[in-house]
């Protein structure tokens, strides 16, 4: 119903409604068939008083109802009570619409009287806390009420860490239970208190000016602190001709609760974690914006092993019985021993056998197929056992179990690991977790052949790392020539670069990565430290104690006094986080670059490990032009999967064993020294793998270095032959052979450098296709003679003699 401004609302009221006392389900009938959002319920609430009646307003919010407790019990009572409610609202509204008929036209809009003016019935009274007065009705000075609020249906909804839990209860608090709430013509009747939830959704959909407004209002009564104007005042006064206290046009906090109250719900999810983070103080100053703390992934994101059932007693007996069975078919071959222990896996089972003394051990070896087919066994594995006297006969289970990566993850050997660079590689012979740190391989060089589980062991090492380390603890660049494999961990936080996926970039970044190194061995010198422990350490210490680090460069030459002149520079240091590089499929590159990447690799294998720098490299096919001697010499720790012959076998590991290994994870680990032992590797998937990308994608962007991919000298193509140089300079195309003489090569290097601007080693060894040795032992000179400046700590060199000096010079001395 609607009545106009001026109409008695009450006798509307009275008029449309049913006779009183005809119990709630007449008054929630009438309320139905007049499109009133009401209904009286009753409920036990709180659980240990008595049953009590109260009513419901459902405003489009079915998980933050709001309810109006009538303080009885009885239903008749509960009903008048109810009749005079709604009464009461459409009362309040006929006087705001005599309200809004004497406001001018030149008023700034309000968007909050602009949307109560396009509803119908949606000014509610606020809801009181628990505790507060029973209501009263008092139908002559118009609707009066107690009210009581319902607790939260759903806290995961209402909760929100703006909450100041400061705007509205303290107020409430000091109303005295007695006191009556009658709208006196004085106009310093009591505003009822709002919940401090409708205050908060009421900041996130006013928009940022209103929010800000709420926190003025800290006592009852008081007037607005930020505005002073005149016109609120008047609203004041006007608000004291309206005998509801809880409807008034000027009160914010009102006013912000029928906004919440009437519309559909509109809340943010707020996740939980970083909510902890972000302060509670709420007030006018403009809150600090919370400080981002990377988290490392929870291993939720992670699959959980199987439920296996329990050994049972039978299986001891059928060990004992393959062991006897062993037993004879060793003594069928002409071997005798006793089996002394049996050792069951998640993928194989040992056996201990200690022969007879006289017996050759190469003799059981030979044997591994003999074994193997009267064992009925798909393969066998024969090898000595480090340190006893036993040889080890290892035969694969009926059933394998599967090695999930959460179950090394959240095993007490992962969590005790002091490793800085740990990695789950999988499960022992005897089920025990095998967790190894790259940064004591320091490289590591991995071999298998398609389907043997060797990407998925890849996966399995990165995610270890990305668990364990930080971006600023650990950065990756991932060579992935094949494009499928590694390409899932691009914009992940701890890449340098985007994955590698062209042969020649990879070069490119290899060549980097050599003058990373070269320039950290520069910065661990200036600092006097041996390894990027120390130099972390160091860096960390000093920037504590506020103190700096100076470096002395040459920035120019003495002509008069032949000597050159050096300058003291200030160096910025900042502590360096470990490097890993992962190549998935070496081959390829050996193919592009063979000898240069043979070179570059035994360069980062030798003097890496102390700048912090690491490689893990994987090839499909471990043939000795992939895996050169030079690259084994420099890889002591590897990892072989299963391969084809033995001839694959002994170029990884050095000896066979791996082409009898059964497939999927199972590997063979052969650390610094020789000694090889039978992993069975974690198995990750493809999604378990994108969730955890996912995850590191959503706490920020990587912070990438394209200079990681880009090759300095490709920017300056070689002259083409015959043709004169460039920018006045002399021909560089004659001479360029190891047939001239060490001054006329001088003169041309001089000449290139002068040209293009650039000098480094590799340009000048290209543009005079001369050997390394000799454009270093040029570069040396062009120092000595003041010519270029010696290397900065990026390891950057200046020229400091222009090309008209040079050319000058080489006129007077000609």
């Amino acid at each position: 119903m609607t009545t106009r401004p001026g109409q008695n609302a009450m006798a509307g009221a009275s008029a449309s409604s049913p006779e009183r006392g005809t119990g709630a389900e007449e008054f929630n009938l009438w309320c139905a068939l007049n499109d009133r959002p009401f209904a009286l319920r009753l409920s036990e609430w709180p659980s240990d008083g008595p049953p009590e009646w109260f009513i419901e307003a459902d405003r489009g919010r079915p998980q933050a109802a709001v309810i109006w407790g009538t303080g009885t019990g009885d239903e008749d009572i509960a009903t008048a009570i109810a009749y005079a409610f709604v009464a009461g609202i459409e009362w309040a509204e006929a006087e705001r619409a005599v309200e809004r008929e004497d406001e001018t036209e030149d008023d700034e809009a309000d968007p909050v009287e602009h949307w109560i003016d396009t509803h119908e019935f949606d000014d509610l009274p606020q809801p009181l806390r628990v505790g507060a007065p029973p209501l009263a009705a008092k139908i002559g000075g118009g609707p009066v009420h107690g009210q009581t609020t319902a607790p939260a249906l759903d806290d995961s909804l209402t909760d929100d860490p703006r909450d100041t839990g400061d705007s509205g209860d303290q107020d409430l608090a000091d109303l005295d239970p007695s006191a009556s709430f009658d709208s006196g013509e004085d106009g310093e009747d009591e505003d009822l208190s709002f919940d401090p939830r409708d205050e908060e959704d009421a900041g996130a959909l006013a928009g940022p000016g209103e929010e800000d407004d709420l926190s003025a209002y800290e006592d009852e009564g008081d007037d607005l602190v930020d505005s002073p104007d005149p016109q609120d005042e008047e609203d004041q006064e006007n608000a004291a001709l309206v005998s509801h206290p809880g409807i008034r046009d000027e009160d914010p906090p009102h006013r912000q609760s029928l906004l919440i109250s009437g519309m559909p719900p509109h809340r943010i999810p707020v996740d939980p974690a970083p909510a902890a983070a972000v302060s509670l103080e709420s007030d006018d100053d403009e809150q600090e914006p919370a400080t981002y703390t990377p988290r490392l992934p929870s291993t939720a994101l992670l699959s959980l092993p199987e439920d296996s059932d329990p050994r049972e007693e039978s299986d001891e007996n059928e060990l004992a019985e393959r062991a006897a069975k062993l037993e004879t078919v060793l003594r069928n071959f002409r071997v005798r021993g006793e089996i002394m222990e049996v050792r069951p896996g998640p993928c194989v089972t040992l056996f201990e056998l200690e022969p007879v003394p006289g017996t050759k051990s190469s003799t059981i070896i030979n044997l591994a197929d003999d074994i193997a087919r009267s064992m009925s066994a798909v393969t066998c594995r024969i090898a000595l056992v480090p340190g006893r006297s036993v040889i080890g006969i290892e035969l694969p289970n009926d059933t394998r179990e599967t090695v999930y990566l959460r179950e090394i993850l959240d095993s007490e050997a992962w969590k005790q690991s002091r490793a800085r660079l740990p990695m789950a590689l999988g499960k022992d012979i005897g089920g025990d977790p095998v967790v190894v740190d790259l940064a004591r391989m320091p490289h590591l060089l991995i071999a298998g052949t398609t389907g043997s589980g060797k990407s998925v062991g890849i996966n399995a090492m990165i995610l270890s790392l990305l668990y364990h380390l930080q971006p600023d603890q650990c950065r990756l660049i991932m060579i992935d020539p094949k494009m499928l494999e590694l390409s899932v961990y691009d914009d992940i936080p701890h890449l340098l670069t985007p994955v590698v996926t062209d042969p020649h970039k990879a070069v490119s970044a290899l060549k980097w990565v050599v003058r990373e190194m070269e320039n950290r061995y520069r910065a661990m010198a200036l600092l006097g430290v041996r390894n990027l422990d120390g130099y972390n350490a160091r860096v960390i210490d000093l920037n504590s104690r506020g103190e700096q680090v100076t470096s002395r460069i040459q920035v120019g030459f003495d002509k008069e006094r032949r000597e050159p002149i050096f300058e003291d520079r200030i160096v910025h240091l900042d502590p360096l986080p470990c490097i890993v590089v992962v190549v998935d499929e070496m081959a390829d590159l050996m193919l592009v670059a063979g000898k240069e990447i043979e070179t570059l690799i035994q360069r980062l294998a030798q003097m890496a490990r102390a700048a912090g720098i690491h490689l893990i490299m994987a090839t499909q096919r471990p043939s000795v032009d992939v895996i050169t001697g030079t690259i084994k010499a420099n890889f002591p720790t590897r990892i072989s999967f299963q391969v084809t012959s033995k001839i694959d076998s002994r170029t990884i590991l050095g000896e066979s064993g791996a082409e009898q290994l059964l497939g999927q994870g199972d590997m063979l680990f052969m650390r610094a020294g020789g000694r090889i032992s039978r992993v069975h590797g974690a198995f990750v998937s493809d999604q378990e793998v994108e969730g955890v990308v996912a995850s590191l994608r959503r706490q920020g962007t990587p912070d990438y270095v394209y200079s990681v991919t880009e090759d300095d000298d490709d920017d300056y193509p070689a002259p083409s032959a015959g043709g004169p140089g460039t920018n006045g300079g002399p021909s560089l195309d004659e001479g360029y052979s190891d047939e001239g003489e060490d001054g006329d090569l001088y003169s041309q290097a001089l000449a290139v450098i002068l040209r293009e601007d650039k000098v480094s080693v590799s340009f000048v060894q290209r543009h005079l296709q001369i050997g390394y040795n000799r454009a270093a032992r040029l570069v040396e000179r062009m120092e000595n003679e003041g010519v270029i400046s010696p290397p900065n700590h990026v390891g950057k060199r200046e020229i400091l003699m222009s090309a008209r000096q040079f050319f000058a010079s080489r006129d007077n001395n000609g």
